[in-house]
């Protein structure tokens, strides 16, 4: 995922897709996010259609 302000890109992980009720993303498509730090970097906690 791309954030709007041309940051680095943020992972989502399928669960994370599936614990909000969401199955796939599709490009373009707008979302607002609550991230935090993982394993490997920034990654999407929660996230909703906007």
């Amino acid at each position: 995922m791309a954030p709007d302000n041309g940051e680095k890109d943020v992972f989502v992980h399928a669960s994370t897709l599936a614990r909000s009720g969401l199955s796939v993303l599709v490009e373009g498509q707008k979302v607002v996010v609550e991230c935090g730090q993982g394993k490997k970097g920034l990654e999407v906690r929660s996230i909703r259609l906007a």
